[in-house]
């Protein structure tokens, strides 16, 4: 009588926490990968008006900072617009200067917090790695009517801000070559540096 028995492997804590670990990163990279489809642009033809999603930090009157809302040009102005408020608005010809910027930050909060400090071994900090998110960041100069020159600073998604900016230089805004200029100078010091 010869049976074949395949005798149960004893299951071992080291396995089931790596189990645990590569589902969490499985499915922390498949959000990630979805992610960036999401389109949040609305554009139609070159007539029609460009808008997109955005949170304004400060900078807007007659909004909340850390609001977010709608920023479109509309016409010979740009709106941003909060659900159920009165939008705000700046003409065209008043914008000075835009400037782009790029940052990241953290996300999921306490729940992701907790979650990197029970990660045995280390392993919160690859899942550091993968918690960011990039954001652009759109900083407007504008003149009031009375003169007095203020600013607005916008939080967009990440390659939102220069479809902004296009699209007012396009209206005719125009934008100060400078900060072309020191991005260029920010690139000879890195070459410079590497020698």
């Amino acid at each position: 009588m010869n049976r074949f028995f395949v005798l149960p492997m004893p299951r071992h804590p080291c396995r089931q926490e790596l189990r645990v670990i590569s589902r969490f990163l499985a499915v922390l990279i498949c959000f990630g990968l979805a992610a960036p489809a999401q389109q949040t642009t609305q554009r139609g033809n070159t007539s029609a008006s460009f808008s997109t999603r955005a949170t304004q930090l400060l900078g807007f009157t007659n909004t909340k900072s850390n609001g977010t809302g709608t920023l479109s040009v509309k016409g010979d102005s740009l709106q941003f617009q909060q659900k159920g408020k009165p939008n705000s608005q700046v003409k065209l010809a008043s914008v000075r200067d835009v400037f782009l910027g790029a940052e990241s930050k953290q996300v999921g909060g306490l729940p992701m917090t907790l979650g990197k400090t029970a990660v045995p071994f280390g392993g919160g900090r690859v899942v550091s790695l993968f918690a960011h998110e990039k954001y652009d960041t759109l900083s407007l100069e504008y003149v009031d009517d009375d003169g007095g020159i203020h600013g607005a600073i916008f939080q967009l998604k990440k390659g939102q801000a220069e479809l902004v900016r296009n699209e007012l230089v396009a209206q005719g805004v125009t934008i100060n070559p400078r900060q072309d200029q020191s991005t260029k100078e920010n690139a000879a010091e890195a070459t410079h540096e590497n020698k």
